[in-house]
C-alpha cells in the first residue's frame, strides 16, 4: 500500500512548528493575502520563510494557499506575491482560479500546483483537464463519495495525485463557494472574509406575515439549519487508502496549536498503525476516538463519503463546540530559574489561566499524556507568582515531571 501524506493546517509559525513536531508529512499555510482564511493570523513573508526552512529541516513539505477567486484588481498583487514565493521555495501552491493558475505557471513553474477544492473538482475529466495544464495534484470536492473517488483514480494517470479531506469543519455551500456571508455582511467568503453565517440561528418567515418567525424545528429557539457536524474519518482510514487518495487533509487553518497537535498526532498514529497491520489499527481504535475528542469539535459525521447526507449530518439545537480540554501553552524552552533549585522550568506563552497547585497534562508528540502538578510559577523577572491571568503572558512553570521542548500543556475541563 502507498503511504498517504498527512497534510496539516497551520495558522501561524507556532502552529506550523507544532504540526511538524506532532507528525505532519506536509503543512499548508497562507500568506497575508490571496488565501481563503483572511481572519486567520497567517504568515508574514519573514515568518513564511522561517516556517518553510523549519519544515524542510524536519523533512516536511509546505503548501501555500493562493486560492481566492480573483478579480482584476487582485492580479497585479498576485504576480508580486508569486515572485516572492519563488524565492522562498515552498513545495506547492494551492490554487482555484484559472487566472491565478496561469500566473503561477508563468512566474514559478518549478513549484508544484495543487488545484483547490474551491474549484469544484467532481469528475475525472476535470482532473485530466488540470493535469494537462500542469497540475501535480487535485483536491477533491467534499461532495464526492469514496466510490466516486475510486472511479476518478481509475480514470487518471498514476502520477496525478488526489487530495481529500479526512477531518474538520464542513461547509454548507458547494465546495466552499458561499454567498451568504457576502449577502448578510458584505464580507466575501471567496476572498477569505467569511463570517460563517451557516452557524447562525434561523427561522422561517411566511411572506404575508412579516415579523412572524416560525421555528423550522419544534423548539422555541429556532434552529441552526445550515450547521453541519464536523467530518471525522478516523474509523475509515482503510477505505480512504483503498480509494486511491494520496493525501489526507485536515481542515482547520483557524485552529489552535492544541487542536493541530491533537489531530496530527492521532491521525499519524492511526495511519502508521494501519500500514503496520490492520489488527493493530482496529485494536487501538478506542484510543484514537478518545484522543480525537479532546480537541474542539461539533459532533462527528462521515460527510458525503458513504453517500448523500441526510438530517443526521446537521446540528439543530446549537452552534457551540464540544470542548473537553483547555489549551495552556507550548513549551518553548527549558531554563533554570532562581528559586527552583536544580530543576528546569518550562517557559511558555500562556493561552489560558492556570495556577500553582493545579493538576494539568503534558501532551507529547509520541502519543503519551503525562499528568503532572504545577509546583511553582515565575514571571519573566524570576519572581514567584501564584497564577498567570494575562493572555499571552510569558511564564516559567515548574512541574512535578519535566516536559520537553514542543510538548503541549493542557488541562481537562471538568
Amino acid at each position: 500500500m502507498k503511504k498517504p501524506e498527512l497534510l496539516i493546517p497551520a495558522s501561524s509559525l507556532e502552529v506550523l512548528k507544532t504540526a511538524v513536531i506532532f507528525g505532519a508529512d506536509a503543512v499548508y499555510i497562507g500568506g497575508e493575502a490571496f488565501g481563503l482564511r483572511a481572519k486567520a493570523k497567517n504568515f508574514t513573508s519573514e515568518e513564511m520563510a522561517e516556517g518553510i526552512a523549519f519544515a524542510h529541516e524536519h523533512g516536511v513539505r509546505v503548501h501555500v494557499t493562493a486560492n481566492i477567486l480573483a478579480h482584476n484588481y487582485d492580479l497585479e498583487g498576485a504576480e508580486e506575491y508569486f515572485r516572492e514565493l519563488k524565492e522562498m521555495k515552498p513545495d506547492a501552491l494551492i490554487i482555484a482560479d484559472p487566472g491565478m493558475f496561469m500566473l503561477a505557471r508563468e512566474i514559478c513553474p518549478e513549484i508544484d500546483i495543487h488545484v483547490s477544492t474551491q474549484a469544484n473538482n467532481t469528475n475525472y475529466m476535470t482532473y485530466q483537464f488540470w493535469q494537462k495544464l500542469g497540475a501535480k495534484r487535485v483536491v477533491s470536492a467534499r461532495e464526492l463519495s469514496l466510490r466516486e473517488i475510486r472511479e476518478i483514480r481509475e480514470h487518471i494517470s498514476d502520477d496525478l495525485e488526489i487530495e481529500s479531506f479526512i477531518h474538520g469543519a464542513m461547509c454548507i455551500s458547494y465546495s466552499g463557494r458561499c454567498l451568504l456571508s457576502s449577502y448578510f455582511t458584505g464580507r466575501d467568503a471567496n476572498h477569505g472574509a467569511c463570517t460563517h453565517p451557516c452557524r447562525w440561528k434561523y427561522a422561517v418567515v411566511e411572506e404575508t406575515r412579516p415579523g412572524e418567525y416560525l421555528p423550522v424545528y419544534e423548539n422555541e429557539r429556532g434552529t441552526y439549519i445550515f450547521n453541519s457536524k464536523d467530518l471525522c474519518m478516523i474509523e475509515h482510514i482503510p477505505e480512504m487508502i483503498a480509494a486511491g487518495i494520496d493525501s489526507f487533509k485536515i481542515e482547520g487553518r483557524m485552529k489552535t496549536a492544541l487542536y493541530v497537535a491533537t489531530v496530527a498526532r492521532t491521525y499519524r498514529k492511526a495511519i502508521d498503525d494501519y500500514l503496520e497491520s490492520e489488527e493493530k489499527y482496529r485494536a487501538n481504535m478506542d484510543w484514537y476516538l478518545a484522543e480525537i475528542s479532546k480537541c474542539t469539535y461539533r459532533q462527528f459525521t462521515t460527510g458525503f463519503y458513504f453517500g448523500k447526507t441526510d438530517e443526521n449530518t446537521q446540528i439543530y439545537d446549537n452552534n457551540t463546540y464540544v470542548n473537553e480540554y483547555t489549551y495552556l501553552g507550548i513549551v518553548g524552552s527549558l531554563r533554570p530559574v532562581p528559586g527552583a533549585g536544580t530543576h528546569l522550568c518550562a517557559r511558555i506563552e500562556q493561552r489560558n489561566k492556570f495556577c500553582v497547585g493545579d493538576s494539568i497534562e503534558i501532551m507529547k508528540p509520541d502519543g503519551t499524556n503525562v499528568s503532572v502538578q504545577v509546583l511553582a510559577m515565575y514571571d519573566e523577572q524570576g519572581q514567584p507568582v501564584e497564577s498567570c491571568p494575562h493572555s499571552k503572558q510569558v511564564i516559567d512553570v515548574l512541574l512535578s515531571e519535566a516536559p520537553q521542548v514542543y510538548d503541549i500543556l493542557r488541562v481537562g475541563n471538568c
